[in-house]
């Protein structure tokens, strides 16, 4: 494998609401295989398990920040003009957790998608002040109200790009990218909660052919089609089916695993 890119391995994550502890079980597979990125881009769930791995912490210790904390208690249902849950514990646990506060703080590089309502973008942010920049980035519409920052609307980064491989692209020698949105087919719709979550889901999809197209591996755990968004109390079974699938995706890509000279 040729090296002359400015990373080695860079990492995409993509959002998913509760899916995306499964990107935490992924980097438990990756680091067992050795494989530890130079950079990251995620959003939403991406850039929230991004930021805590960015930080020094293991996948495992992250998990037990969330599963030891029960933080789906924090998460009440309050009936608001511009969302129907309460992000403080969420907030709370990643403040409690983050030891840096800037992006220039972080072990790794890290690059956060976020979407700016009033603009109707997606933008990156890269440096500055880090937990709130990780919050706008997943404050899904309907479920949380927007973030006000510098005069502007934030909310979810995956409204316009939920897989941000872009400012990855040419920069990397290898890259990874691990997508948590799988969709197929469904029968059954309970309620509009449920309505508007796969709306989401297949709006995540746009243009996901091309992108995943870009990477040199490419992670997206079917089985994860079966949980919901907030399917808060499943958060160890997704971590696990995130591990699981990675490990078999590493195994059937061994030569080009083998081709990042690891050791």
């Amino acid at each position: 494998m040729k090296k002359n890119k400015k990373y080695n391995i860079g990492l995409v994550l993509s959002g998913g609401g509760v899916r995306g502890f499964a990107h935490i079980g992924a980097l438990k597979a990756f680091n067992e295989a050795g494989i530890y990125p130079d950079i990251i881009s995620g959003v939403s769930a991406g850039a929230i398990a991004g930021a805590l791995y960015a930080d020094g912490h293991s996948p495992e210790e992250i998990m037990k920040m969330f599963s030891e904390t029960k933080f789906f208690k924090y998460l009440k249902i309050v009936l608001q003009k511009k969302g129907l849950l309460k992000m403080d514990g969420l907030l709370k646990i990643i403040s409690q957790n983050l030891k840096a506060k800037t992006f220039e703080e972080l072990t790794i590089p890290l690059i956060v998608a976020a979407t700016d309502l009033n603009n109707g973008k997606c933008v990156y942010f890269k440096s500055g002040e880090l937990l709130k920049h990780v919050m706008a980035s997943g404050t899904v519409p309907v479920l949380f109200p927007p973030l006000k920052m510098d005069d502007k609307i934030f909310v979810d980064g995956g409204v316009m790009n939920n897989f941000p491989v872009e400012p990855l692209e040419n920069k990397c020698n290898f890259l990874i990218g691990i997508h948590v949105n799988p969709h197929g087919y469904m029968e059954e719709f309970g309620n509009i909660i449920s309505i508007a979550e796969r709306s989401f889901h297949l709006s995540f999809s746009t243009h996901l052919g091309k992108k995943t197209r870009k990477c040199d591996i490419f992670i997206e755990p079917h089985e994860l089609i079966k949980y919901k968004l907030m399917d808060i109390t499943k958060i160890v079974e997704i971590y696990r089916l995130g591990y699981k699938e990675t490990k078999r995706i590493l195994a059937e890509n061994k030569e080009k695993i083998d081709s990042l000279n690891l050791v």
